[in-house]
């Protein structure tokens, strides 16, 4: 056993914080914590040593809020809101609009009927949390998620997305099974029309069975009949969100690729989350299920028969240089991917002559990167001019004419739309893993990039809302079931 570093954890039975041990054993790495009541919990952290250490190299920490909406009394996770400890600023806010929801999956952490409550902020809540995210300094958030429950369940949402775009959100997504967009091409319009950016679909594989796994129902045509409803929409910018589950669909993911290549036309990005195990699970189950990152990017390399390989993929903060140094040329701030190097993995795959290309073979990533890492140095320093050559070297590294185009636009230009257009010409393939109590790091929840706002004025890191503050918070706000459907005469899965 080679210990790796020391971290804080929780307990997953008491949630209390504890000291724990990451270590490697065997080319796997692994969190270790003893709970003075509930005993010792040893659990698979990234299942690849090698590829553990590459994404550590490409760490860049950030620096937080600079108007943090808590203070440091009890320590993380307990002061999360955001307070001062917390090392990144929001690069996507989340806004929970309902807990309701129109289906009722096994695997899902957020909806009315597990909770037996229903958390629905008003619309002057929703306003408020908007404007308090872009309240947020040095940056303000600018990319947002509807999410839920399911959030097209709301009749008001398109008005919520008109309110961000309103307050300068240049991105705002709707995080949705599908079911409604489905049901109505108008629909997708309408949300089109509001100001919609992207639609962020739950998408679990491409057969029956797996839907009837994770979501206790055959869903397939309904996944199909909404992207065609928002490609008939013209809502061109759809994220195929997978739930990977060990041995369910996890062989699925080189079919999921080639579909999302051949729809190119609509779909933007997949993005696959390993499943998050929640609830008492003795260590046996849980081996049984456990699949981390680099399980996810060795699946594909084998999927594609190594069209993409493991070694293609990145951690987020690789490209926080590049932010960093548009921004320090600009004087101005960007938002800065600075995530824990092991929170996430990520490619672009860029389509030629129906062949998928991982920009990889397109682009030394690493000397790019290193040439953005001392731009940013030398801009820092009032350097300008050398920070500028050092920029027009930079491209270079990127050999292909097509590709160079685009990226020239992000640095000389540095806007959404540069971004947008570049992504438009791209597929991004991308494994986020949230953690759950059993894996639960300290130090990446420290580094978080993806927030929610809560009506009460606070901003939570996503691992710690789903798994210590979630309850709490809705509880807060909740109506019970039967009390709301009295009140409103409706069933809590109805459209309104």
């Amino acid at each position: 056993m080679n210990n790796i570093k020391n971290t804080r954890s929780i307990c997953p039975e008491c949630l209390k914080a504890l000291d724990a041990i990451i270590y490697e054993e065997d080319g796997k790495v692994f969190i270790k914590k003893t709970c003075p009541e509930h005993g010792l919990f040893n659990e698979l952290y990234w299942s690849d040593y090698e590829h553990y250490v590459r994404a550590e190299k490409l760490r860049f920490d950030g620096e937080g809020l600079s108007n943090p909406r808590t203070e440091k009394k009890e320590g993380c996770p307990l002061d999360c809101g955001i307070c001062p400890q917390h090392k990144s600023h929001t690069a996507l806010a989340i806004i929970d609009v309902t807990n309701r929801c129109n289906l009722t999956c096994p695997v899902c952490f957020a909806n009315a009927t597990a909770a037996g409550y229903v958390y629905e902020p008003t619309k002057e809540q929703i306003y408020g949390m908007l404007e308090n995210l872009r309240a947020n300094k040095p940056v303000p958030a600018t990319a947002l998620q509807f999410s839920g429950g399911e959030p097209t369940i709301r009749k008001d949402l398109p008005d919520f997305i008109r309110k961000a775009k309103e307050l300068g959100f240049s991105h705002v997504e709707v995080n949705t099974n599908g079911l409604r967009i489905s049901q109505s091409e108008e629909y997708a319009k309408e949300l089109k029309d509001a100001g919609a950016s992207t639609i962020y679909l739950q998408f679990d594989g491409l057969t029956s069975d797996v839907y009837k796994f994770i979501r206790g129902i055959d869903l397939l045509d309904i996944k199909m009949k909404a992207i065609e409803n928002l490609r008939k929409a013209g809502l061109t910018s759809v994220v195929l969100v997978v739930t990977l589950v060990k041995g369910v669909n996890d062989s699925q993911l080189g079919d999921i690729i080639n579909f999302a290549a051949k729809n190119f036309d609509v779909i933007r990005c997949i993005n696959v989350q390993p499943v998050s195990l929640c609830g008492r699970l003795p260590q046996q189950d849980r081996e049984k299920m456990r699949i981390t990152i680099t399980d996810f990017m060795k699946n594909v390399e084998e999927q594609t028969n190594g069209t993409i390989k493991a070694s293609d993929f990145y951690p987020v903060p690789t490209v926080a240089p590049i932010a960093k140094a548009i921004g320090a040329l600009k004087d101005r701030r960007y938002i800065e991917f600075t995530a824990h190097p092991h929170c996430g993995m990520a490619t672009y795959l860029l389509m030629e002559d129906d062949k998928i290309i991982p920009i990889t073979q397109l682009a030394n990533v690493d000397k790019f990167v290193e040439v953005m890492t001392k731009v940013c140095e030398l801009a820092a320093k009032g350097n300008k001019t050398a920070a500028k050559l050092r920029l027009a070297g930079a491209i270079r590294y990127v050999k292909f004419g097509f590709l160079r185009k685009y990226v020239l636009g992000v640095l000389t230009k540095g806007d959404y739309k540069s971004l947008g257009d570049l992504q438009r010409k791209s597929l991004l393939l991308a494994s986020m893993h949230f953690m759950d109590p059993y894996n639960f790091d300290l130090e990446r929840v420290e580094q978080c990039l993806i927030h929610y706002a809560v009506p009460d004025g606070r901003i939570i890191p996503f691992c710690t809302m789903n798994s210590i503050h979630r309850q709490e918070v809705e509880k807060k706000l909740g109506i019970p079931i039967k009390e709301w459907k009295e009140q409103h005469k409706v069933e809590i899965t109805q459209t309104f």
